[in-house]
């Protein structure tokens, strides 16, 4: 790959060119309109290709490096008189690391496979494909971004043209999904942003040697944060003749604004109620992005933020996110026993998945830290190909009421094949990718947390009487004689390209993991090696 090449924001950029070509093309077209949507998804998802084979597994891990100056902001500065000058300083800084690089990877991915399914979109499909288009953009953004206000930015982004893709293309409540959706990640938003102004004020600082005047910098560089949060108190002072610094009371206060915050958007209980009713409002490509992408924003927030910020902090209440973990997988787990309708039955079972993301983070080792990225991947892939199923059945029998479904192997063999190997792998089969991730996040938790970790399992027994609950019934239950009678088609292939290709990777990451734990090694190794410094300093 060219050195000179900006890889990193033709990425993140790229889907623009297709709502630019959108936005001159009549609202009628609708063939040429779709055409247009999913053909520029693919513009990523090569670029994201090319990125992930391209990536030095031996290198830096942090990577494809981009910084151009932004915005500079002057500040005053009375009172101290070593300093002359005092600026805000926020640059557009983009690079990736063995975290960030398969979410982006994922999220091209899956992008592409949502909009194959944005077939069942019946209206508006310009404007549909517009805000999708714009949401691809912002989530790339939130994996690449390494300021804080870069961050926020793409973030935000993401919430815009989420809120009018619920809204709009939903069912029948939808608008009451959309107002939730808003109201609880615009209440995490805000707590978000209250502890990156602090992060700002406190630990952002920077002092530019190559300066005849002493002249300090506030950024939101996430590398200069990180390294001025992991110094003595002393040091943090005395370097920069700061007026602000962080104490040990403001670093926790930080730490669980950012736990509240990325908590939400994961989302921990009891922060999940407004994921529900996306899961069972929005259009199924719309929750193809949500469960697949949008909720991984919140772990990956958790791990950048909370734990490579304040290590000491996180590692002295990873009981508190091991219990937060088995609270979601038990809790998820009991409820989506339960549920008549298969949608929330996913629904539930998203929650229950995230907490084994927790159970790998509050490992603290090699082998969880591993679990929670490799879960956050499976689930990816999982859960974007579970709710193209659930869109495809929903087309031919309009009902997800698991009591109105029975017998579809008979009608649908070739989707109802491809519901098995979902279910199969959403339950932990050995050979899929659910089981890798599991077994890592499980076996790093047994290490610090056993008895976390026994009940945590409980949650893995109760996924294979959900899953095969639903599963079952809808390929070889009951058949129902107003099902019988329809003619249904069986997979078109628009629907199978997407449904074979998710299949596929999930296939790879279960036989071939390597494919990224390679890509992990590094960062992974170097934040382990943190946490041991840390625990180092606590114990001493």
């Amino acid at each position: 790959m060219p050195d000179n090449l900006p890889i990193l924001s033709m990425i993140a950029f790229s889907p623009l060119l297709g709502v630019l070509v959108l936005l001159f093309l009549r609202g009628d077209k609708g063939r040429l309109i779709k055409t247009v949507g999913i053909v520029t998804t693919l513009i990523p998802l090569f670029l994201a290709a090319w990125l992930y084979v391209d990536y030095n597994y031996q290198g830096d891990p942090l990577q494809y490096k981009e910084s151009l100056d932004w915005i500079k902001v002057p500040l005053n500065h009375e009172g101290i008189q070593q300093i002359t000058k005092f600026f805000f300083e926020f640059k557009y800084s983009l690079a990736v690391d063995g975290i960030s690089l398969p979410l982006v990877f994922l999220t091209a991915l899956i992008s592409t496979m949502a909009a194959l399914a944005s077939v069942y979109i019946k209206k508006r499909w310009k404007t549909y494909f517009i805000l999708f288009l714009l949401l691809e953009t912002g989530m790339f953004g939130v994996f690449l971004a390494q300021d804080l206000f870069l961050f926020f930015l793409f973030f935000e982004i993401t919430l815009v043209p989420m809120f009018f893709l619920i809204g709009i293309w939903g069912y029948m409540n939808r608008e009451q999904a959309a107002n939730r959706f808003l109201l609880y990640n615009g209440l995490g938003s805000a707590i978000m942003l209250i502890a990156f102004l602090i992060l700002v004020a406190t630990a952002g600082f920077n002092q530019d040697p190559s300066q005849t005047e002493a002249i300090i910098y506030y950024s939101g560089d996430i590398h200069t944060i990180a390294h001025n949060l992991l110094q003595a108190p002393e040091a943090y002072v005395n370097q920069a003749n700061t007026p602000f610094f962080m104490s040990q009371a403001m670093k926790w206060t930080v730490f669980i604004l950012l736990l509240v915050a990325f908590g939400i958007k994961l989302p921990i209980f009891p922060f999940h109620t407004w994921m529900l009713k996306v899961h069972t409002e929005a259009p199924p490509a719309v929750v193809m992005i949500h469960s697949g992408i949008l909720l991984k924003m919140g772990a990956y927030g958790l791990i950048r933020f909370g734990i490579l910020f304040f290590p000491a902090e996180a590692q002295q209440w990873a009981w508190v996110l091991a219990l937060l973990g088995v609270i979601n997988i038990v809790y998820g787990a009991l409820l989506a026993m339960v549920q008549k309708d298969f949608k929330l039955v996913l629904a539930y079972s998203s929650i229950s998945h995230m907490g084994i993301v927790l159970l790998g983070l509050a490992a603290f080792n090699i082998s969880g830290l591993q679990g929670a990225v490799f879960q956050l991947i499976s689930h990816g892939l999982i859960s974007a190909l579970m709710f193209l199923l659930v869109g495809s059945i929903y087309e031919r029998t309009e009902t997800t009421q698991l009591d109105r479904l029975g017998g579809l192997a008979r009608n649908i063999p070739f989707i109802s094949g491809i519901l098995l190997i979902g279910g199969m792998a959403s339950l932990g089969l050995p050979g899929l990718s659910g089981f890798i991730s599991e077994f890592l996040a499980f076996l790093g938790l047994f290490e610090n947390h056993r008895v976390y970790a026994i009940i945590g399992t409980l949650g893995i027994i109760l996924a294979a009487v959900y899953v095969l609950r639903g599963v079952l019934n809808i390929t070889f239950g009951p058949k129902q004689p107003s099902l019988l009678q329809q003619g249904m088609r069986d997979a078109r292939f628009i629907e199978a390209v997407p449904m074979i290709t998710l299949v596929a990777f999930i296939l790879l990451l279960g036989v071939y993991p390597s494919v990224l734990s390679q890509p992990l090694q590094q960062t992974i190794g170097s934040l382990d090696q943190l946490i041991h410094s840390v625990a180092g300093k606590i114990g001493g």
